[in-house]
C-alpha cells in the first residue's frame, strides 16, 4: 500500500473518531438538559403542591384564633375594659383579674359588697380588665374559656351576676374546670336570663377568645406585678395604697377622699349589688383565700408587697414570658 494510501486512512479514522466524539458531547448535553429540566418541573410541581395544600388547611381548619370581637358596651383603649357602675362616677376603680386566680377571687369575695355598695351610690365605676395568667403558668385554658364566657354575659347585659358567680364557684387554682365550656354554661343557670342559645353559641364558638388574647397581652404590656392589680384613678391602692393597707374600710376612706366636692353618678340601671340568685353571701373582710397564696414566680425586678391578710395576688409573667 502506498504511502499516499496509508495517509487517507489514516485521516478518514481520524475524522471518524472526531465524529463518534462529537456526537458523544451532545448526547451528553441533551442528557444534562433533560435531567434539568425534570429537576425544574418536580419543584415545580412541589411549590404548586405545597400551594394547594397551605390553602386546602386554611379553608378546611377553622382558625382558633377568629376575629377579634369585643364584647357590646366596653371601653377604653382598643375597649378592653367591661364597665360597672354609673358612666359619670367621680371615680374609677380599674380592676385587672383572671377567674382561675384564687388570690382574685379572695379579692372578689372579701370586697364584693363594698365595691357594689360605691357602685350602686354612684361613687365608682368599675372597669374590668380580664388576663389569663394562670394558663400560662399552671398550663389549661380555663382563664380564656372564662373571660371569653363573661364577655358573652356582657353581650347579654349580664356581667356583673355572672362576674360574681364565677368567682363564688372558682375551681381550685390547679382544677381547669373553667376549660369546659359545658361547666360555663351550667353556672350562666345560676343568672336568670343567661342560659340563652345566644350565649351558649357565644361561648362554645369562642367568640371573644382574640378579645380576651388582647386583654392579656395589655396586662403583660402594663408592667403590673400580678393578679389582682387593683387601681383607684390610676393610683394602686393593692394590696395597699401608701402606707395603708387594703381593706372594706379603707378602700370606702380612699374613694371619699378622692370624690371630695364631687357630684356622685346617676345610679347604675343594672343594680349589680342586687343579691345573685345562687351566689353566696361575702365573707367577712380580709377572709383567708382557699389554699392560701399561689406559687408563682414575680416579673423581674419587681419587689412583693404585703397583701392584706388571707388575699395574696398570683405573680405575673414578664412579658417576653407571655403566651
Amino acid at each position: 500500500m502506498s504511502e499516499k494510501n496509508q495517509e487517507g486512512k489514516r485521516t478518514a479514522r481520524e475524522r471518524l473518531a472526531q465524529e463518534r466524539e462529537r456526537q458523544r458531547s451532545q448526547d451528553r448535553r441533551r442528557r444534562t438538559m433533560i435531567v434539568a429540566a425534570a429537576v425544574v418541573c418536580v419543584l415545580g410541581l412541589a411549590a404548586v403542591i405545597g400551594v394547594i395544600a397551605a390553602n386546602t388547611k386554611s379553608d378546611g381548619k377553622k382558625s382558633t384564633a377568629g376575629p377579634l370581637l369585643a364584647p357590646t358596651g366596653t371601653e377604653g383603649k382598643d375597649k378592653l375594659a367591661i364597665p360597672v357602675g354609673a358612666a359619670d362616677a367621680p371615680s374609677t376603680l380599674t380592676v385587672w383579674e383572671d377567674f382561675r386566680c384564687p388570690a382574685c377571687a379572695a379579692f372578689e369575695n372579701s370586697f364584693r359588697s363594698t365595691v357594689h355598695e360605691l357602685e350602686g351610690s354612684g361613687q365608682i365605676r368599675v372597669q374590668y380588665h380580664l388576663a389569663t395568667l394562670i394558663d400560662h403558668n399552671l398550663g389549661g385554658s380555663g382563664s380564656l374559656h372564662a373571660a371569653n364566657a363573661a364577655g358573652c354575659a356582657q353581650d347579654a347585659g349580664k356581667f356583673p351576676a355572672y362576674h360574681d358567680v364565677l368567682y363564688t364557684n372558682q375551681p381550685k387554682e390547679t382544677d381547669d374546670a373553667y376549660g369546659k365550656n359545658s361547666k360555663l354554661i351550667e353556672l350562666a343557670q345560676k343568672v336568670p336570663g343567661l342560659d340563652t342559645a345566644a350565649f351558649r353559641s357565644c361561648v362554645e364558638e369562642g367568640k371573644h377568645d382574640s378579645w380576651v388574647t388582647k386583654s392579656n397581652d395589655a396586662f403583660q404590656k402594663g408592667g403590673f406585678n400580678g393578679t389582682p392589680t387593683i387601681q383607684l384613678n390610676g393610683e394602686s391602692v393593692f394590696p395597699q395604697k401608701g402606707s395603708e393597707q387594703i381593706s372594706p374600710a379603707n378602700l370606702k376612706k380612699w374613694v371619699a377622699e378622692a370624690n371630695k366636692g364631687k357630684q356622685p353618678g346617676a345610679a347604675s340601671p343594672s343594680k349589680p349589688g342586687a343579691a345573685t340568685p345562687g351566689a353566696p353571701s361575702s365573707p367577712p373582710a380580709g377572709a383567708p383565700a382557699e389554699d392560701g397564696a399561689p406559687k408563682h414566680g414575680r416579673a423581674p425586678g419587681t419587689a412583693p408587697k404585703k397583701a392584706p391578710a388571707g388575699v395574696h395576688p398570683s405573680k405575673a409573667v414578664p412579658a417576653h414570658e407571655a403566651p
